[in-house]
């Protein structure tokens, strides 16, 4: 999709939030050790014009995102076996509470297997869970309609589940913060960005270190396996982060709404069961390693 001036302005005033950000959160770390050579209330300026860009962010991407047709896009869905919803769009747009990244539908899946439950959260130990312990870690990922590449990024590490109290309070109070200042990617983690045509790009986040199967620019047919899950990014525990939009930079893109062949859009907590493909098995590649997945 050709960048327009309004896209350009978004994404240069988003960029400059996220560096006010680091700056108020670096001068204030800083300050703590050191003197700082200008009045204390001076060092309150990066705050207030980083909450000022946020809310015009925040306002500019709603009035965007209403402009999308309401019309779901038709498309496969990005994994097959049985997995559940968390965070869907059948339940409330946007559904992860923002329409930042082009995520106003997006959908975070697990994976559901009764001969190797999810491990269940605890209040205090253990602290974190490695990611293998889950059984949509590796889970293959299959592109949804015939496309073509534009991103796609392996490299991240694969962090611990967060499966207790203490963990998910350090992700929601701190790393969170921290990801969300260094940008979508970081977000994201390892992610890919399908080309569907008519404007639509699809987002798969979270993957696997390691386990690409496809590279930028290249075309894919639909089924064809791309990845695997991981977790990557901003996640509580391995999970599927999917979404559509309506171009190629999360920092710009609006949400476009989707519904999957034979599944539709399942509801927060239902349990679906997706086509499997025998060529698709589950991929060994990578690296070492709320309940509710994050991002």
């Amino acid at each position: 999709m050709t960048s327009t001036p309004a896209r350009k302005a978004r994404k240069t005033c988003a960029v400059l939030h996220r560096l006010l950000w680091a700056l108020f959160v670096v001068q204030a770390l800083v300050s703590v050790v050191v003197e700082p050579p200008y009045p204390y209330a001076a060092g309150w300026l990066p705050f207030l014009a980083a909450a000022a860009l946020g809310t015009g962010l925040a306002v500019t991407a709603r009035r965007a995102a209403a402009r999308v047709p309401s019309e779901p896009v038709e498309i496969d869905p990005p994994v097959g076996g049985t997995w559940s919803a968390l965070n869907s769009p059948a339940d409330r747009v946007p559904s992860h509470g923002t329409h930042a990244y082009g995520q106003a539908y997006a959908i975070d899946i697990v994976a559901e297997d009764p001969d190797r439950p999810r491990p269940a959260f605890a209040a205090l130990a253990p602290l974190a869970r490695r990611p293998d312990a889950y059984p949509a870690f590796g889970a293959p990922l299959l592109a949804v309609v015939d496309g073509t590449v534009v991103h796609a990024e392996d490299r991240q590490r694969d962090h611990l589940g967060r499966a207790s109290l203490p963990a998910l309070a350090y992700l929601l109070l701190v790393e969170s913060a921290v990801r969300a200042m260094a940008g979508p990617r970081r977000v994201t983690g390892n992610h890919l960005v399908l080309d569907l045509g008519d404007g639509t790009y699809a987002v798969y986040a979270h993957l696997r270190r390691g386990s690409l199967r496809v590279a930028a620019g290249d075309r894919v047919t639909a089924g064809q396996p791309l990845a695997a899950c991981g977790n990557s990014g901003n996640s509580t525990e391995p999970h599927v982060h999917f979404h559509l939009m309506d171009g190629p930079d999360l920092d710009t893109a609006s949400g476009i709404p989707f519904v999957w062949r034979g599944v539709g859009v399942p509801r927060n907590g239902e349990t679906f069961t997706a086509p499997a493909r025998e060529d698709c098995p589950r991929q060994a590649a990578g690296g070492p390693s709320g309940r509710r997945p994050g991002g």
